[in-house]
C-alpha cells in the first residue's frame, strides 16, 4: 500500500536527505492516534484506522519530502480511498492544502478520492505533531471560503456603482450650481430638490454595501470559531484517549499483583495441608 507520494494528483519521487526529527513526530504522533483508536470506534474501523496510520507512517520520508519540495509549512497526507495510493497536498495549514488542491485543474482533483479523515503533517524543521482533520470541515471551510469571495467581489461591484454614481452627482451638483446663477428662484428649488433624491438614493446604496461588508466579517468570524472549535475537539478525544490508556495499564498492574499473590497464599495452603496430613498418617 501507499506507493510514490502524490502532489495534488501528479506522482512525486522522493529525493535528498530528511531532518529524522521530523519523521520521529510524525512515527510519534499516528502511534498515538492508533492507539487511541480501538477505545472510541468499533472494532473494524479502528483497525481500518491503524492500517492507514500505519501506512502513512511508513511513507513519513516521502511525505517529508514532498513538502519540503513545496516550500509550505505542511501537508495534508491520506491515503486515496479509490486505489489506496500515498496523496500529500502542500499548505501552509490544512484548508490551505485543501483550497490548493480544490484550485488545481479539474483533471487532477477528479484523479484524488479523500478519505473521511486526513492527516496534517507539518515541515521536518516545524516543532508540531501531525494534526487529524476531517474531510466534511474541510469541504465546510472550502464553501465558506467561496461565499467570503462572492461577497468580497459583490462589495467591490457595489462600490465601483457607487463612486460612479457619486461622480454622476458631483458632476449634477456642479451643474445645479452653475444654473442656480442664472435660473429663477423657481428653477433653484427644483434642482435642489433632484439633488437631494440623489443624495438620499446614495445614502441607501451605502447602507447596503455596510450591510454587506457585516456578513462578511461574520462568515470570517464563523470559520475561525469552526477551526478553533474543530481544534479543541481533536485535543479533548486525544486526552480523553491518553487517560483511558493509563487507567487500562493501571489496572492490568493490579491484576497482576493480585494473581502473584493468590498464587504464593495458595502455595502455602497446600504445603500447610501437607504437613497436617504427614503429622495425621505419623499418628495412625
Amino acid at each position: 500500500m501507499g506507493g510514490q507520494p502524490t502532489y495534488g494528483a501528479t506522482p512525486v519521487q522522493p529525493i535528498g536527505r530528511y531532518i529524522p526529527i521530523g519523521v520521529a513526530h510524525l512515527l510519534l504522533a499516528l502511534s498515538l492516534l492508533g492507539c487511541a483508536g480501538p477505545s472510541l470506534m468499533p472494532a473494524s474501523q479502528a483497525a481500518a484506522v491503524r492500517q492507514r496510520e500505519k501506512a502513512l507512517a511508513s511513507n513519513a520520508e516521502a511525505i517529508h519530502a514532498v513538502i519540503g519540495q513545496s516550500g509550505r509549512a505542511g501537508g495534508l497526507a491520506f491515503l486515496d480511498a479509490a486505489d489506496g495510493r500515498l496523496v500529500v497536498l502542500p499548505g501552509d495549514t490544512p484548508a490551505d492544502a485543501w483550497a490548493r488542491h480544490a484550485a488545481a485543474p479539474a483533471g487532477e482533483g477528479a484523479r484524488v478520492s479523500a478519505p473521511s479523515v486526513l492527516t496534517f503533517v507539518y515541515r521536518a524543521n516545524v516543532p508540531k505533531a501531525p494534526e487529524a482533520v476531517t474531510l466534511t470541515d474541510l469541504q465546510q471551510q472550502q464553501e465558506l471560503r467561496r461565499m467570503v469571495a462572492t461577497l468580497d467581489a459583490d462589495v467591490r461591484g457595489a462600490y465601483a456603482q457607487i463612486e460612479e454614481r457619486l461622480g454622476m452627482v458631483q458632476r449634477e451638483l456642479a451643474a445645479a450650481v452653475t444654473a442656480s446663477k442664472q435660473e429663477a428662484d423657481v428653477s433653484m428649488a427644483a434642482a435642489r430638490a433632484d439633488l437631494q433624491k440623489a443624495v438620499a438614493a446614495l445614502a441607501d446604496d451605502l447602507a447596503a454595501v455596510r450591510k454587506s461588508m457585516l456578513q462578511t466579517a461574520q462568515l470570517g468570524w464563523l470559520t475561525h470559531e469552526a477551526t478553533v472549535e474543530n481544534s479543541s475537539g481533536l485535543r479533548k478525544v486525544a486526552t480523553a484517549s491518553q487517560d483511558l490508556a493509563a487507567s487500562s495499564a493501571k489496572l492490568e498492574e493490579t491484576v497482576r499483583q493480585l494473581s502473584a499473590t493468590l498464587a504464593s497464599q495458595l502455595k502455602e495452603l497446600a504445603r500447610r495441608l501437607d504437613n497436617i496430613q504427614g503429622k495425621a498418617s505419623s499418628l495412625q
